[in-house]
């Protein structure tokens, strides 16, 4: 199977600031690959050279093996890309912006025309094509900017965190529409912060985290990094936090991580109902209050909190708590 595209030992600065230092990465055509990284890990980056809208300051970047510097033209007649905001025009209306992105694709006004509409049917703007795009929804919006990034049918589409700020259906919406256009042969470059939509989504993930990639696989090779489960629970105050860490520290085979927006603590485990009964009762003897603790198998969450010692940013609230899953 053919590689959609190639990154070799790539680096990108800017000024005194490395953005990327070194990245290696391939993935196969009529595939998902997400990008998972914190805010500044170096994902859009890499979307950019990808592109051709940035010129790396050294290594190899191809698209279906053109190199992406000497033949820009040419990647870009295969691309597709929808950015983390919407590029549309709010004074045009739907089908204008989606008819204009066709003529500048080169098509001609037969061919744009007939692709505009079959496009806005397919992302259910039809009802709305002939208004100003200033009175779309957020999604509806997003959704025009998808739409209009395939209307020149593009072999590989870069989607650069399409989903942040939308609505939960809207978003399961999108996914519904990305895993048509991986139907129908499209290859796709996800980046996202959510880590629920890497794992749906996405048939490989590298990790990226200060322009470098740290882990890369399938799902659930990610996951099994991890080994064991994952204990978790809530410490009821703030200063608490390098007690319980205390406690439980005997009882991972990683480092524990505290998530101090939730006052949260998880602990990766090997066994984990034995564990878990020594966690309970080291909390116990170290007279310390906790809520909500459970026992359940390595996220993606687990795993990105691991690699990084952080975690993703504006992740979806679930309905547990108000909390962020």
């Amino acid at each position: 199977m053919s590689k959609v595209f190639e990154l070799d030992n790539i680096v990108m600065s800017f000024g005194d600031v490395k953005a990327l230092a070194g990245v290696t990465l391939s993935a196969e055509e009529g595939k998902v690959f997400g990008l998972l990284g914190p805010n500044g890990a170096g994902k859009t980056t890499i979307v950019r050279i990808l592109s051709t809208l940035l010129t790396p300051t050294s290594g190899l970047a191809k698209v279906h093996g053109l190199d992406v510097v000497k033949e820009p033209e040419k990647v870009r007649e295969l691309i597709g890309l929808a950015g983390q905001f919407a590029a549309v025009d709010e004074f045009l209306t739907g089908y204008e912006n989606v008819y204009m992105t066709g003529l500048l694709y080169g098509l001609n006004r037969a061919e744009a025309k007939k692709r505009t509409t079959a496009l806005l049917e397919d992302f259910q703007l039809a009802e709305a094509a002939n208004r100003p795009v200033r009175t779309y929804s957020g999604g509806m919006r997003r959704r025009l900017d998808l739409g209009a990034s395939l209307i020149g049918r593009p072999k590989v589409l870069f989607l650069d965190e399409p989903t942040t700020g939308l609505d939960p259906q809207t978003r399961l919406d999108l996914w519904g529409i990305i895993r048509d256009l991986v139907k129908q042969g499209t290859s796709i470059l996800l980046t996202t912060q959510y880590l629920e939509e890497a794992d749906e989504l996405a048939d490989m993930i590298a990790v990226v985290d200060k322009g470098k990639v740290i882990a890369e696989g399938t799902s659930n090779q990610l996951k099994s990094r991890l080994g064991g489960d994952v204990v978790e629970f809530d410490i009821k105050k703030l200063s608490d936090k390098d007690k319980a860490l205390l406690a439980v520290d005997r009882f991972s085979n990683n480092k524990a991580s505290f998530d101090e927006e939730n006052l949260s603590i998880r602990v990766p485990v090997k066994d984990g109902s034995k564990s878990l009964m020594g966690i309970v009762q080291s909390l116990n003897d170290a007279k310390l209050e906790v809520s909500e603790l459970s026992l359940h198998r390595p996220s993606l969450d687990d795993v990105f909190l691991a690699l990084t010692g952080d975690k993703a940013k504006d992740e979806p609230v679930s309905a547990k708590k108000g909390r962020r899953r």
